[in-house]
């Protein structure tokens, strides 16, 4: 069901789309989380570091690939904004073009390089083998993550967060299943963890192309329509590459403070590692906070509502913050319960690791969540370009502290890394925001809308 968001209740028509895109982000974190699970019970902390020391290289590519599709998506987002539906059919079509050209280039790079980064990364030669199982076989699946990453972005970009969650729901269902029968049954090792998310991506992928081809008449394109426009393709590619540039930008500072949790041992990267899954679920909310004022960002910006953006911005800051307090608190009296679903309570020294990592990012949560806000919100209005210098600031965070002075500090580096990188990158944000949006107004004069509709 699409939704225009041009008009109405700022805050109720936001949170409206917050809901389902919650949902859906847990789901995609039991991806990983099973894998995490199911390998740390049935393969030891062996098998669980080595899939934890390849999530720098995960998030570079996948990143870069889910950062793309949703960049990809902001052109639709404004075109129905603008309720203009032949161009929503040209920008969707152009998709396809651009999703097979992302999987080749992401995959030759996969296959090229994997090895090297990896070792580049000085990961532990006791779990080498295993880390390069599962990680290649991730990364040869990235077509699968482009597919149902690209048709669910412009599900939401037209105000449909419900449909992709459900076939979500039903992907990582089969994740679960496939992990235990792959791992438990058919001895497949870390790699049958790998192929079974890699199946599971595929799955909800697919349904959402069958329910967009059934159920979403503005999406139904023709063949003239699929003709390459490359003039198109440029201008939609020029909004996603750099989104994605900037995840991978981010990246190559995570891989950096990665290689110094490898040296410093297979205990500080299972801690870290478990840290992180319990970082990744407490900040999914902030995340999606971003993702629903992204979608109504851009439509706002396609009605050119300039008025509806800021108070729609300033609105889920408030509720992003108040989010924050209550995930600090969380994280404080329940991380040693929630590790054990990864670790053996007998691992005192990776437990006593794992809980002073997590503390110590869960007081920056107050920054990431500007973060999430002001870049999303940025890139959907259509500066993605300005916007991907914000991982240039948070690359500049993680090598300074994390990679610097982990030499001088040990694992308290480790820990203020990403704190360090945040607060960063949000001076960068705030001074963008308010340039941008005085350039708007001037860009805009007097076609921008001047009434206030609707109440927060």
């Amino acid at each position: 069901m699409t939704r225009d968001l041009t008009k109405g209740p700022i805050l109720g028509g936001i949170l409206r789309l917050f809901g389902p895109l919650l949902a859906s982000k847990l789901l995609q974190q039991c991806y990983n989380v099973a894998d995490g699970v199911i390998v740390g019970r049935l393969l030891g902390v062996s098998a669980f570091s080595a899939v934890g020391c390849t999530g720098a290289v995960n998030f570079m590519v996948l990143g870069f690939a889910i950062g793309s599709c949703s960049g990809f998506s902001i052109p639709i987002a404004q075109s129905f904004g603008a309720k203009n539906g032949e161009e929503v059919k040209k920008n969707a079509a152009q998709l396809i073009w651009l999703g097979l050209l992302l999987t080749a280039f992401l995959m030759l790079l996969a296959l090229l390089f994997t090895d090297d980064v990896l070792r580049l990364m000085r990961t532990p030669p006791e779990i080498f083998d295993e880390a390069y199982r599962y990680i290649i076989v991730i990364l040869m699946g990235t077509g699968a993550t482009i597919l149902y990453n690209l048709t669910s972005f412009v599900l939401r970009a037209l105000g449909d967060t419900r449909t992709p969650l459900f076939f979500l729901t039903a992907s990582v269902t089969l994740n679960i299943v496939l992990d235990v029968l792959f791992i438990r049954f058919l001895s497949l090792g870390v790699s049958g963890a790998a192929i079974a998310t890699v199946i599971s991506q595929l799955s909800s992928g697919v349904a959402c192309l069958v329910y967009i081809r059934k159920r979403v008449p503005i999406l139904h394109i023709s063949a003239a329509h699929l003709r390459p426009d490359w003039r198109r393709i440029g201008h939609i590619a020029g909004l996603g590459v750099p989104m994605g540039a900037q995840f991978s930008i981010t990246a190559i500072g995570v891989m950096a403070v990665q290689s110094a949790v490898n040296h410093l041992g297979a205990d500080a990267v299972a801690a870290v590692y478990a840290a992180n899954k319990i970082n990744d679920f407490v900040l999914a909310p902030i995340e999606c906070f971003g993702l629903s004022t992204a979608t109504f960002c851009g439509q706002n910006m396609g009605a050119k509502r300039l008025d509806r953006i800021r108070r729609g911005i300033r609105s889920m800051a408030c509720v992003a913050f108040a989010y924050c307090v209550a995930a600090f608190t969380f994280n404080f009296f329940t991380s040693n319960s929630v590790a054990t679903l990864f670790l053996d309570p007998a691992e005192t020294q990776i437990f006593a690791m794992m809980r002073r990592f997590l503390l110590t990012n869960s007081a920056a949560y107050p920054c990431i969540a500007l973060i999430y806000l002001l870049r999303n919100s940025l890139q959907s209005m259509g500066f993605s370009r300005q916007a991907m210098l914000t991982g240039a600031a948070e690359l500049t965070g993680q090598l300074l502290v994390g990679f610097g002075l982990v030499h001088t500090l040990g694992f308290t580096a480790i820990c203020l890394a990403a704190p360090s990188a945040w607060i960063l990158a949000d001076a960068f944000l705030i001074t963008l925001y308010s340039l941008k949006m005085k350039e708007c107004e001037k860009r805009f004069g007097g076609e921008e809308t001047d009434r206030i509709e609707g109440t927060l």
